[in-house]
C-alpha cells in the first residue's frame, strides 16, 4: 500500500547537503530534536517528508555569527536556505538504538516543487508543494544499452562485497530498461557535486537525464573503473 501524501500546505522538509532520487535508497541519523518529532510522527502515520539539497547551511543547526544578520535579528541560528525541487522520502525502517538517537532508512518517492516555506520556532521547515508528475518509463535506447548494461556489472560487483542487502547503495527492484530509473542510479554512483546532481534530478525528461549521465561516463572513463574491467 502507497504512503499517503501528506497536507501539501504542512509538509516536513529535512535539508541535506545531498540529493535523493525517486527510487533512491537513504539511511539517516537522527538525533536534533526538530527532527526526532517529525520522523517519529512521519512513521506512526505512515506519511513521507521531504526532502532538499541545502543551498546555503549544514545539516546540524549552527549558532549564528555574531556579527550576521540572522543573530542580529535575534533567531540565533545560522541561515538555511535550500533548493525548490525535492523528493517525498517514506520511512521504510526505523530503530532507537538509544534515547535520542533514531536510525531510519528511506525510499525516494515523487519529486516535488515548493511554493512557499516557513521555518517553525523550533527550527523545523515546513512548506507547501506541488507534486511534480512522476517520470515516464522509457525504454532505454540501444544506443545507450551499454549504459545500463555497466550498471548491472556495478551492482553486481557491489552485491559480491556488501555483507548485507542494508549495505548495498542501490536497492531493487532493478529496473535495468528503464531509461529513468537508470539515470538515478548512475547519478547515485558518481562523484557528481550536488549542484549536478540537483539539476540532473530536476530535469523532466529521463531520457536527456540518461544522455547527460552517458556524456559523464564517457568523458570521464569511469564506467569503465566502476565495473572493474582493465
Amino acid at each position: 500500500m502507497e504512503p499517503s501524501t501528506p497536507t501539501l500546505s504542512e509538509l516536513p522538509l529535512f535539508p541535506l547537503q545531498s540529493v535523493l532520487f525517486p527510487g533512491g535508497y537513504l539511511p539517516l541519523r537522527i538525533f536534533e530534536v526538530r527532527y526526532l518529532d517529525m520522523i517519529g510522527r512521519s512513521h506512526k502515520a505512515g506519511t513521507p517528508f521531504g526532502v532538499v539539497c541545502l543551498t546555503e547551511g549544514r545539516e546540524v543547526r549552527q549558532p549564528a555569527a555574531r556579527d550576521a544578520s540572522d543573530a542580529a535579528r535575534g533567531e540565533g541560528f545560522a541561515h538555511e536556505s535550500f533548493h525548490d525541487v525535492g523528493t517525498l522520502a517514506t520511512i521504510t525502517q526505523l530503530e532507537r538504538p538509544n534515547p535520542g538517537l533514531m536510525t531510519i532508512c528511506c525510499t525516494g518517492m515523487q519529486r516535488f516543487r515548493i511554493q512557499s516555506r516557513e521555518r517553525l520556532k523550533h527550527g523545523l521547515w515546513v512548506a507547501r508543494i506541488e507534486l511534480l508528475p512522476d517520470d515516464a518509463v522509457v525504454p532505454v535506447p540501444s544506443d545507450l544499452e551499454s549504459v545500463s548494461a555497466t550498471l548491472q556489472e556495478v551492482v553486481k560487483g557491489l552485491t559480491e562485497r556488501a555483507s548485507g542487502p542494508c549495505e548495498m547503495p542501490l536497492q531493487p527492484p532493478y529496473r535495468w530498461n528503464d531509461c529513468g530509473w537508470v539515470a538515478n542510479r548512475w547519478c547515485e554512483l558518481l562523484p557528481l557535486g550536488t549542484q549536478d546532481k540537483q539539476r540532473f534530478m530536476s530535469l523532466d525528461s529521463p531520457l536527456l537525464r540518461l544522455e547527460l549521465v552517458a556524456d559523464v561516463l564517457d568523458q570521464t572513463g569511469l564506467a569503465r573503473s566502476l565495473s572493474g574491467r582493465t
